[in-house]
């Protein structure tokens, strides 16, 4: 994790992918891309409206599917499915997207945002993605919220590779 003077730490994770650059862009930013991957394993999205723009919106429903998942969620008193809202504040295509996560959905935390970067970069061995956000409102919520995105990270990778063989 590294740490802004005065701001919360941020979490990086990169991963790199033998895909196009293109179709990488389109799973983060097509209904149909989304719900192909969006979501640790156990868990599926619904994209509920999509707005791909500065200032657009991504309005998505979280589901638990998974048997361990739902138990997780009602023994934490949170309901099984979670309807989210991310807000876009850059959107340069086949290249960056940052947008603004409200986490509303936390027992006993006050809202607050999660702040995601998303960079992809061409090179020679594939798409170098480098993912970088807040970390939530404290350290076991942080490891959840990691342990999530390298779930979700690992579905996307699944998500290209199948694509990649037809």
């Amino acid at each position: 994790m590294s740490r802004t003077a005065g701001a919360r730490p941020r979490v990086t994770l990169e991963r790199t992918f033998r895909a196009a650059v293109e179709d990488v862009w389109e799973l983060w930013t097509t209904k149909d891309g989304i719900e192909s991957w969006w979501g640790p394993e156990g868990f599926e999205v619904e994209v509920l409206d999509l707005d791909l723009r500065p200032g657009g919106a991504l309005l998505y429903a979280m589901s638990a599917v998974a048997p361990d998942q739902v138990a997780f969620l009602k023994q934490a008193g949170m309901p099984v499915r979670n309807e989210h809202r991310l807000t876009y504040d850059e959107v340069v295509p086949n290249r960056r997207l940052t947008y603004r996560h409200v986490v509303d959905f936390v027992p006993g935390a006050s809202h607050y945002e999660v702040v995601t970067e998303v960079d992809l970069e061409t090179g020679p061995h594939g798409v170098r993605m480098v993912l970088t956000f807040d970390a939530m409102h404290d350290e076991q919520w942080t490891r959840m919220a990691t342990m999530g995105w390298e779930s979700e990270l690992g579905r996307l990778a699944g998500r290209l590779e199948a694509r990649a063989a037809g």
